[in-house]
């Protein structure tokens, strides 16, 4: 033992031993994050993912299911005429929204007669893993768009996809192998949906459910997260393309299903029945994701095919659960689009075969606020106090609800195909895609 200059005591056999555990650890945490990055069974070679952390938008409609997330500093104009591109690159087919978490992007896209879920890294677009499968979409009519058309779910270390042809897998989000899967229409007997397989999964606890429907008491079913086992299956109703959500009523956690003629909710832990209430199109067809608001207990909902819209007042007593129409009236028909609520108004892209409004309707009493035509048919989100739009021609806009129509602050064409995807944002960060491109802006 020696003396620093200081007169400290300098210990060789103490650092010695200390550098050969930092060496030792270093070599343990490169192996471990070399095995992170490799990739699936199917997939591409590994790239890079950053570690920048993200705030997460991990199912279809971001964090509540509502397509509201918080976000600060999104610019109400840019001064180069458009958002700073941050990467852009191709993508195949579909219209499955992007998801966000820890630095990752998940989605999904078809080539030929191969569906791919893929994962990309958020700073720089480029592949992280994909998984490949056969999916021949013979029998399908895709003239309005190739699929996939549902969206993935992120739930713990797995992430949930539904192929057109309702091939549902479990997937390992950090590498892309296969853990579980099942096919909802030939092994489960699902109901046929001609256009493709559209509804999004939902998490609830430990399981994640599905719309299904086809055989008698499956409208609904719940798998394990892990093993992919069937946890419940129940309900008589047959399904459309809208995704289910959960909400809580008095207290009592329920799962809400936009069906082909009525909305119900059931209970998340066996799929019974708690209440329903009629809602039926001339084509049969619900699509776009009703909007809940614990506050007043008001749920909204819309539809196409000359039915429109409605909203329903769900209060709980002891264990019933009953659902009291509130208005209903076909002003307003959001078709696949999604609505979005803000106050006592609900905003929504309100068109068929026709023209689009963008369009404010009071969920109280069921009066039109303001119907505008500044944009194309278009979806959107509600961040920071603002709308983030992206319409069908690929133009995105910046807008605040105004008093008689939509203040728009900022407005640019940033997308060259039928853009029908719904945008995703994580900070100010933006992530698009239309029929062939995914991309990235900073709003910010």
């Amino acid at each position: 033992m020696k003396f620093q200059p200081d007169g400290t005591r300098y210990n060789y056999r103490f650092v010695k031993t200390l550098l050969a555990i930092l060496i030792a650890f270093g070599a343990v945490a490169a192996s471990v994050a070399a095995q992170k990055r490799q990739p699936g069974t199917r997939s591409k070679a590994p790239a890079q993912t950053s570690a920048v952390s993200t705030p997460a938008w991990p199912q279809w409609g971001g964090p509540n299911r509502n397509f509201k997330v918080v976000a600060q500093g999104i610019k109400e104009n840019w001064p180069a005429g458009a958002p700073k591109r941050l990467w852009s690159r191709p993508l195949g087919d579909g219209h499955s929204a992007i998801l966000v978490e820890q630095g990752r992007l998940y989605t999904m896209y078809s080539s030929g007669n191969r569906e791919v879920i893929i994962s990309l890294d958020a700073e720089t677009g480029k592949t992280v893993w994909e998984f490949p499968y056969e999916a021949n979409t013979s029998g399908l009519d895709l003239s309005a768009g190739a699929g996939p058309h549902s969206t993935p779910l992120i739930a713990g270390n797995l992430i949930y996809a539904v192929g057109v042809k309702g091939t549902m897998h479990a997937l390992d989000k950090n590498n892309g192998r296969l853990v579980w899967k099942h096919d909802l229409w030939s092994e489960l007997g699902g109901h046929f949906e001609g256009r493709g397989y559209c509804p999004s999964p939902v998490a609830y606890r430990n399981t994640v459910i599905v719309p299904v429907g086809g055989r008698s008491g499956q409208s609904l079913m719940a798998f394990d997260q892990r093993t992919g086992a069937v946890v419940w299956k129940n309900i008589n109703f047959t399904p459309t393309p809208a995704s289910p959500i959960i909400i809580n009523v008095g207290g009592q956690d329920q799962i809400v299903y936009f069906g082909q003629s009525e909305i119900y909710g059931a209970d998340p832990t066996n799929g019974a029945l708690l209440w329903s209430h009629p809602h039926k199109t001339d084509a049969g067809m619900n699509i776009s994701t009703p909007v809940w608001d614990p506050s007043d207990g008001l749920m909204f909902m819309s539809s196409a095919y000359g039915t429109g819209s409605r909203v329903i007042r769900l209060t709980r007593s002891g264990d019933r659960t009953t659902a009291t129409q509130v208005w209903a009236n076909n002003k307003v028909g959001i078709h696949f689009s999604n609505a979005v609520r803000v106050g006592d108004l609900a905003y929504g892209s309100s068109s068929y075969s026709g023209p689009a409004f963008f369009t404010a309707i009071n969920v109280k009493n069921g009066k039109v606020a303001w119907q505008d035509r500044a944009l194309p048919r278009a979806s959107f989100l509600y961040a920071d106090n603002k709308f983030v739009i992206l319409d069908e021609d690929g133009g995105l806009t910046i807008a605040s609800p105004g008093q008689r129509g939509l203040q728009i602050h900022a407005k640019a064409p940033v997308m060259k195909q039928v853009a029908w995807t719904v945008p995703t944002l994580s900070g100010t960060k933006l992530y698009l895609r239309d029929r062939g491109t995914i991309m990235a802006l900073d709003l910010g």
